[in-house]
């Protein structure tokens, strides 16, 4: 039996914050303690798509108390994680380091498939073990997924822009129900489900679920004023919509399970979810209590036992953008030489900064299945773009900039710590010495960092045997030069060819 540890994972979501800890033994997880607060953080988003200060506050407030649960513990026990409105918000980049400063752990703005594929584990480990395909529903406060898997795998994930709060919010001000706005906001959230009906419609599964807080709260209200036997139903919809239609606002509606907190979201949740029945085929929706931060619990045990979906999704984008195998496996490799070097001279620790440095060698020829010409832009831009199971936008950007720098001028990377500058060094030394894309003894440079720069040396021998490469090394301390972080080469490399 392995030893039990402790881990916790923070839920940014855009209608509530949430932490949960729990802890682990045997790959099994225990909870042992959870927090909510209602931010309403969709709610915050102004006309422009910028937080406002009050909400903005209302997040930190919350992160705050998150942050003293969670002092003592370290950060690889933490994963704390942001969904759509940090990712819709303009001025997000603004509120992350307040944020993050709050809590005390890095955030991860993760994409909406991420999101989906962390919420079909979570969901999967809440539920009975079976084969039938289950279509797996998330209504948030500002998107929501849509995930058909089977047992503990994700086969097509999607998340779509419609929340509880933004709808509320757009087509149910001030809590008035109306026939006309229930109509206009279902047939909104159609509009929307119309591009996904086709994949994720009746044929292609078994059973429905239904997660996180809509649906649950749609259950409760249900089975507690006998609209339904158990879960949601078509037949319990209907009901519940005559009940929201007599009462005519929704602080008017008296129903059983209906709670404080739930209550301003309702109508905009009970619009989407009706939508969901009728474009999806859905008359029957069980209800699971798992949702996106149990994945993220699950996820971050399978990283702490290199068990990193991250690791899977590289191989797969090597597989299907063709790239040559034993030519990144030699620039991964002398990247890595070339890397350890400046961090011993710099002092600094290589463990996570590294495993970003050899995906980026190891994905840095991707876009050569588009084309040879500028290939480097292409790499980076399906870097930033693709749906990357594992990863976080942040990391994303932070590959697709170390891919774009490793090639050509160093000017449209813009200002970095000495540190960042190192990975880019590692890498760009590391495919040029690999230019023959040949098997050969590893060069013999010798790497160090040098009073805000870095400094080179290379054998004669060497050099005199690889005159490309040296001048090639002449042209590199140039483009380093221009940016105004020296590369200063030894006598010996300075001596022209």
């Amino acid at each position: 039996m392995s030893a039990p540890h402790t881990i916790a994972a923070v839920d940014l979501g855009s209608n509530s914050f949430r932490l949960q800890v729990a802890r682990v033994v045997d790959d099994q997880i225990y909870p042992l303690d959870g927090l909510k607060d209602t931010v309403r953080f969709a709610a915050a988003l102004d006309s422009a798509e910028r937080l406002d200060e009050k909400g903005q506050e209302r997040a930190l407030q919350a992160l705050a108390r998150f942050g003293e649960r969670l002092r003592g513990m370290g950060p690889e026990q933490v994963r704390a994680v942001a969904t759509n409105t940090l990712r819709v918000a303009k001025n997000a980049h603004d509120f992350l380091p307040r944020a993050e400063a709050a809590l005390g752990f890095p955030i991860e703005v993760i994409a909406g498939r991420e999101e989906a594929r962390l919420i079909y584990i979570g969901a999967a480990h809440s539920l009975p073990s079976g084969k039938e395909r289950r279509l797996v529903v998330d209504i948030g406060g500002g998107s929501t997924e849509f995930i058909i898997g089977q047992q503990y795998k994700p086969l097509r994930t999607e998340s779509l822009l419609m929340g509880c709060v933004s709808f509320s919010l757009k087509y149910f001000p001030g809590g008035k129900l109306t026939r006309q706005a229930l109509r206009d906001a279902e047939l909104a959230a159609r509009a929307e489900l119309q591009s996904i009906s086709r994949d994720f419609g009746r044929e292609h599964w078994q059973l429905a679920i239904g997660t996180s807080g809509t649906a649950r709260s749609l259950s409760d209200i249900m089975e507690l004023n006998d609209l339904s036997s158990g879960g949601i139903s078509l037949d319990g919809m209907e009901k519940l919509r005559t009940a929201m239609l007599k009462a005519g606002h929704i602080d008017a509606l008296q129903l059983n399970g209906l709670r404080a907190d739930r209550r301003p979201v309702l109508p905009g949740g009970f619009a989407i979810m009706a939508a969901v029945f009728a474009e999806l085929g859905v008359e029957q929706m069980n209800i699971t209590l798992g949702a996106l931060r149990d994945g993220v619990l699950y996820d971050l045990i399978g990283r702490q036992q290199d068990r990193d979906l991250r690791d899977v999704t590289v191989e797969q984008f090597k597989r299907r953008y063709h790239v040559d195998m034993p030519q990144q496996a030699r620039v991964a490799a002398l990247a890595e030489a070339f890397y350890r070097q400046l961090c011993a001279s710099m002092a600094l620790p290589v463990d996570e900064e590294l495993q970003h440095l050899l995906w980026a060698a190891r994905l840095h020829e991707i876009g050569l299945s588009i084309s040879h010409a500028s290939y480097h832009k292409h790499s980076a831009y399906i870097l930033q773009y693709a749906d990357m199971p594992g990863f976080s936008s942040h990391e994303q950007a932070r590959l697709a900039l170390l891919v774009l720098a490793h090639r050509g001028g160093l000017k449209k990377i813009g200002a970095l710590p000495q540190a960042k500058w190192a990975k880019v060094l590692a890498l760009r030394l590391a495919v040029l010495c690999c230019r023959s894309r040949s098997e050969q003894a590893p060069a013999p440079l010798t790497l160090a960092a040098d009073h805000g720069g870095f400094a080179l040396n290379a054998p004669d021998e060497w050099l005199a045997n690889n005159p490309l490469t040296h001048t090639a090394l002449l042209q590199e301390a140039s483009e380093w030069q221009d940016i105004g972080v020296p590369l200063r080469l030894s006598d010996t490399v300075q001596r022209k060819v």
